[in-house]
């Protein structure tokens, strides 16, 4: 092939029409990342073997007339905390460097397998999927597509410059604080963080469980619909997985928005939001006809708690090894994970106590709206090496703020695309669409509605 499918759903209409093998796609998918990924640093391993042999594994299929998967010929990639088989489970630290390679597939990677995807490879990431840059000292820092003196986001922010610079057409990602959504906005993809337990944690690293999420980011939401209810599916070895049917989405892209009742949340998401952020979520409200403005009841002590939780969970998962292999440690997490571990737990306790009221009043806004929108990253991506940013008169440490916006809502699970904006630079920010639980159809429905009006898309060169 001379020119690489763009999308996931254009590789699968491709193949399916006979216009393209599965090996020429896989071909052309390997021929891109190994020209571009040197400037990027986004894939810490590409798998271009087990790409070529499941390609022609669905080849010998389709010769045969065997019914193929939704992501046939599909190419894809996954954050460095997922599971590969016979590959090393990094989780972005040099601390696992040494472990031996993973027996199998993560449940999520075994369900896009068996759905027909590539995989191309895994994906760099800020190390224990601690940090908002993927500035990792052990493996490089990932630069952003859109301008490579920039952060690609984090924690997964590998999987949004791999997606952004049409490396795949689709990744896998974790988020706990925002580690799906911030480099979405900073990349310029569309991602979605599924309702807490939607999706298996089977066969990852843990960073925060109380607080992990997996998901999808993608060039398009037609492809970020196909990848979620792909990956939908539940599993009794994760004692989180929520036991719910599939619950397919794609279909429901094209219902519209007529009778949603949207509102735009205000005070700390206005507060907290640089002149690209407020423009961005602004601009989608007027296109969606949001009329509603609100404020979230004690969103600042929501995300203090969810900086809480992150940081004694984390703590008290990796104290051993901070006794034990210090010196291995990332240098930009260690003090972070070391302070954790020394939190007490009647803090952590009322920690959780507050997740539960304030889960509470959120909930309760839901009755009277069906969809919320707001910034998803206080500014565009910063500089890397970048250490504050300003708001209005207020400076921000940029690591550990630009999830500013993501981390009240992470804190309570609730299901949230991003769809991303571009004001008048080169550089992308996003929005973020929230839902009640269980609802991730709502957020793709109005990430849909953005990319139909032409406000949201990824900009993604051909070629």
């Amino acid at each position: 092939m001379n020119t690489l499918p763009f999308t996931a759903t254009e590789c699968v209409d491709a193949f399916s029409r006979g216009d393209c093998s599965a090996i020429e796609i896989a071909e052309a998918t390997l021929a891109r990342i190994e020209q571009t990924n040197p400037a990027l640093n986004a894939f810490i391993e590409i798998t271009a073997q087990r790409a070529r042999r499941e390609a022609d594994h669905l080849d010998r299929l389709k010769r045969q007339g065997q019914p193929l998967g939704a992501l046939a010929a599909v190419p894809y990639a996954v954050k460095n905390l997922f599971d590969v088989s016979g590959i090393t489970t990094l989780a972005g630290a040099k601390l696992y460097a040494t472990q031996p390679p993973a027996s199998q597939d993560a449940y999520l990677i075994q369900r896009l397998n068996r759905a027909g995807g590539l995989l191309a490879g895994t994906l760099n990431m800020d190390a224990y999927a601690y940090g908002f840059t993927t500035e990792n000292t052990h493996y490089g820092a990932t630069h952003n597509p859109r301008d490579t003196a920039r952060s690609a986001g984090g924690s997964s922010g590998g999987t949004g410059a791999a997606v952004a610079a049409g490396l795949v057409p689709m990744g896998l990602a974790s988020d706990t604080n925002g580690s799906i959504r911030v480099p979405a906005s900073l990349c310029g993809v569309f991602g979605l963080k599924p309702t807490f337990g939607r999706l298996s944690r089977t066969g990852t690293q843990t960073f925060v469980s109380s607080l992990d999420h997996l998901g999808p980011l993608a060039a398009t939401t037609q492809d970020l619909a196909l990848a979620y209810d792909a990956l939908q599916g539940a599993d009794p070895l994760d004692p989180v997985c929520a036991p719910r049917d599939i619950e397919p989405t794609r279909g429901k892209l094209d219902q519209g928005i007529n009778g949603l009742r949207i509102a735009r949340l205000t005070g700390y998401f206005d507060a907290h939001a640089g002149n690209e952020a407020r423009w961005a979520a602004q601009t989608a409200a007027r296109a969606l006809q949001a009329i509603y403005e609100i404020e979230l009841p004690g969103v600042a002590a929501a995300r203090a708690a969810a900086y809480l939780i992150t940081a004694a969970e984390s703590g008290a998962l990796y104290l051993d090894n901070l006794r034990e292999h210090i010196e291995l440690f990332e240098p930009l997490s260690r003090d972070r994970l070391i302070a954790g571990s020394l939190i007490p737990a009647a803090w952590y306790q009322q920690a959780l106590r507050y997740r539960r009221w304030y889960l509470d009043r959120v909930l309760s806004l839901f009755q009277q709206y069906d969809v919320l929108i707001a910034p998803a990253t206080p500014i565009t991506a910063p500089l890397l090496g970048q250490s504050t940013f300003t708001i209005g008169d207020r400076e921000f440490a940029t690591r550990p703020n630009m999830g500013l916006l993501t981390q009240p809502l992470s804190f309570i699970g609730l299901p949230v695309a991003v769809a991303p904006l571009w004001p008048n630079t080169h550089l992308p920010i996003g929005v973020q669409i929230i839902a009640p639980p269980w609802r991730e159809d709502l957020c793709l429905r109005v990430a849909h509605a953005l990319e139909e009006v032409g406000l949201a898309n990824t900009r993604i060169q051909r070629g």
